[in-house]
C-alpha cells in the first residue's frame, strides 16, 4: 500500500494565534480517514492545506502517485456550506459535469465516454430522472448529492468530504454512506465530522484536530483516547449499533 500524502510538522497561525502545531500524519491509497475534533480545533484549516488552499508557516506537505513524489494529486471535494448560487440557471447535469472541467478539451464538448461517466455519477447518487432540473428546485439533499456528483465524476485519487451529511436527507444518509463504502474501493476518503459515532462504523483510521493531532490506526477507538485527543470528557454511547459521542460536565477552552 502506497502513500498519497505525507505531512510532516506543518504548523499554521492566523496573526499571533497557532491554529495548527506540529502536524504530522500520512494518508495512504484506499485509506478512509475519519478526522474528529471541537469546533476550533482547526479540521477546516487541515483541510485548507491538504487542498492547496492555505500554505502552512512551517513544515512540509507531500504528495506522491504510485509510489513517487508528485506536485499534485486528483482531488474531489465536499465543502461542509455549499456556497453555489440557488438562483443560478444551471442544471443538475451541468454541475456535475462541472467536475470533468480540468479533464474536457479546451474546445468542444465532453467525450462519449464522459457523457457516459456523468451520467452513471448522477444515477449513482439517486438523481436519474432530475438530471435537467434546475438547482434552484432541488430539496437540500437532492443539492448535495449534486455537488457530492460533481466532487466523485472524475474519479479522484483523493476524496475529502467536510461533514457530508449536513445537507442530505434522511432518506440517503444510509445510501450515502453505502456509496462511500464503494467510492474507498478505489479512492481514499477523508471524511470530517462532529459526529464520533456516525462515522466510527465507517472509517478505517481516526484522527482528532485539536490544534495538535492524534493519530489512531484503526477505528476502535476508547473513551480514554476521546478524552486525551480532546482534552475534555467524552464518552461513547451505544444506540443500538451505532454510538454516539456525549460530552461530560468539564471546562474547555474550546467550545463544542
Amino acid at each position: 500500500m502506497n502513500k498519497l500524502i505525507e505531512l510532516n510538522n506543518v504548523s499554521v497561525s492566523y496573526d499571533t494565534k497557532v491554529v495548527l502545531r506540529d502536524v504530522s500524519f500520512k494518508l495512504w491509497t484506499n485509506d478512509f480517514l475519519g478526522i474528529i475534533g471541537p469546533n476550533g480545533g482547526g479540521k477546516t484549516t487541515l483541510i485548507k492545506v491538504i487542498l492547496g488552499l492555505l500554505k502552512p508557516g512551517s513544515g512540509m506537505i507531500s504528495f506522491y502517485d504510485s509510489g513517487r513524489e508528485t506536485s499534485s494529486l486528483k482531488t474531489g471535494y465536499l465543502p461542509q456550506i455549499n456556497q453555489i448560487d440557488k438562483h443560478f440557471p444551471i442544471s443538475v447535469y451541468e454541475v456535475v459535469a462541472s467536475g470533468l472541467m480540468s479533464d474536457k478539451k479546451r474546445l468542444g464538448g465532453y467525450t462519449a465516454i464522459q457523457r457516459n461517466q456523468i451520467r452513471d455519477t448522477i444515477e449513482q447518487m439517486g438523481l436519474d430522472g432530475l438530471s435537467e432540473r434546475p438547482i434552484g428546485e432541488l430539496s437540500g439533499g437532492e443539492l448535495q448529492r449534486t455537488l457530492l456528483g460533481r466532487a466523485v465524476v472524475s474519479s479522484p485519487q483523493v476524496l475529502i468530504l467536510d461533514e457530508p451529511n449536513t445537507y442530505v436527507d434522511k432518506l440517503f444518509e444510509s445510501r450515502l454512506y453505502e456509496l462511500l463504502k464503494i467510492i474507498n474501493e478505489q479512492t481514499a476518503i477523508i471524511l470530517v465530522s462532529h459526529d464520533v459515532g456516525t462515522i466510527l462504523p465507517l472509517v478505517k483510521n481516526v484522527a482528532c484536530v485539536n490544534e495538535t493531532l492524534h493519530y489512531h490506526a484503526g477505528n476502535n477507538i476508547t473513551e480514554g483516547w476521546l478524552d486525551e485527543a480532546f482534552h475534555c470528557p467524552i464518552e461513547l454511547v451505544g444506540h443500538g449499533d451505532i454510538p454516539h459521542r456525549v460530552l461530560k460536565t468539564h471546562n474547555c477552552k474550546h467550545e463544542h
